[in-house]
């Protein structure tokens, strides 16, 4: 008998603690929204500075450069708010395969003041159809947003 009840106490004690394990392992809670906040990447010579949802298309903003440029590019739902920001194509806008919307995108100076203010003090008031309000870069964001610009040759902004 005890031949029989020892491996079937270890193996219920195996399955307890892998159930226990696969517990902790779990994802937040089903509903809750996964968290926003800036991304740094490269595609190729690139540098893509993201304000979204990690490692998903989930983003509010992006904005693109290469070395050397004085401008990015800007996409997304919202864009900064500034006054020196401009679209840039003024023909018919393409379908963005992704969303199945138009894309949006639009140029602006690394060197504006909305822009500055990111880099020094990590805010950007964007306007989108919320209406205007502020992203926020919390210190290892502010230098993600740091890299961002001196790869674009942009570091004294």
């Amino acid at each position: 008998m005890f031949r029989f009840a020892i491996p079937a106490v270890a193996a219920l004690g195996l399955v307890v603690v892998a159930a226990q394990s696969r517990a902790t392992d779990a994802a937040p809670e089903a509903g809750a929204p996964a968290p926003m906040g800036w991304h740094l990447s490269h595609e190729g010579r690139i540098a893509k500075l993201a304000y979204g949802v990690a490692n998903s298309d989930q983003l509010a903003l992006m904005m693109t450069c290469q070395p050397g440029q004085a401008q990015a590019v800007v996409y997304g739902d919202v864009q900064p708010a500034s006054p020196r920001l401009f679209r840039a194509s003024m023909t018919a806008a393409p379908i963005d395969p992704l969303s199945g919307g138009i894309t949006d995108e639009a140029r602006i100076s690394l060197h504006d003041p909305a822009l500055r203010k990111l880099a020094r003090r990590g805010k950007l008031t964007v306007e989108g159809d919320a209406g205007h309000f502020e992203l926020t870069a919390d210190a290892d964001e502010r230098r993600l947003v740091s890299q961002f610009f001196a790869y674009c040759g942009t570091e004294t902004v």
